[in-house]
């Protein structure tokens, strides 16, 4: 009898969690943000102090939020009438809460900011000088350069026609991305031939002419050079 005492007593504390994380709102912000937390610590290398504190500030959170629901729910069962003292106890618990929430922000301030900034900066160099970001900011460069030239001299449209071939910009712009990527002659020969062949399709589908499509191919290699010579 007394180990199936337990273990009610433990299926009654496993539902009334269950209860707080289905009706409380806050309850479930708390629990997802702990989830968040706890799987980004296993990245962190924390000491066996630090991860400990950040164990008891997330209890703190949760049994805070647990007897707030609790007291709440007690004194709605005592009445449904507005009572000065009633909402005293109310907002005690809230206040709570709210302590608890403040404490968590703090320690996670002093345990995540310099291991996360230490990192994000990193990722962010690493990123910023990828090959990957490089040729992003070409193919968004090129689009907008040919944008601009199309509006300006107020020929074809965005994407369709105009002074500049958008294609064959791209296309070529591709190309030289890969010539600089690669660094294999038959890679950069195949490259460009399929550019061509772009810039081909262009003048023979009568969207662009041949002036057009040289120009195009001209920004797309200029851009291509620009960004990964230069600025990569």
């Amino acid at each position: 009898m007394k180990s199936r005492n337990i273990i009610d007593s433990f299926n009654y504390a496993v539902a009334g969690i269950i209860y707080a994380l289905k009706t409380q709102r806050n309850m479930r912000i708390h629990f997802s943000i702990a989830t968040v937390v706890l799987f980004t610590s296993l990245f962190l290398d924390f000491s066996r102090l630090e991860f400990l504190m950040l164990l008891l500030t997330i209890a703190f959170v949760m049994v805070a939020e647990m007897i707030n629901t609790s007291i709440e729910k007690t004194i709605d069962m005592i009445t449904e009438e507005y009572h000065p003292l009633a909402k005293i106890a109310k907002n005690v618990a809230a206040g709570a809460v709210l302590i608890s929430a403040i404490n968590a922000i703090i320690v996670g301030y002093l345990l995540f900011f310099d291991r996360i900034n230490l990192h994000s900066n990193l990722i962010l160099f690493k990123l910023k000088n990828s090959p990957v970001h490089l040729t992003f900011v070409s193919l968004l460069l090129v689009i907008i350069i040919t944008v601009v030239i199309k509006t300006i001299s107020q020929s074809g449209t965005p994407f369709k026609g105009g002074i500049v071939s958008g294609h064959a910009a791209v296309a070529f712009l591709f190309a030289t991305s890969i010539s600089f990527l690669g660094e294999n002659v038959l890679i950069t020969t195949l490259a460009y031939f399929t550019a061509i062949l772009v810039g081909e399709s262009r003048i023979e589908g009568k969207i662009h002419s041949v002036f057009e499509v040289f120009m195009g191919s001209i920004l797309g290699i200029l851009m291509g050079i620009l960004v990964f010579q230069i600025i990569g």
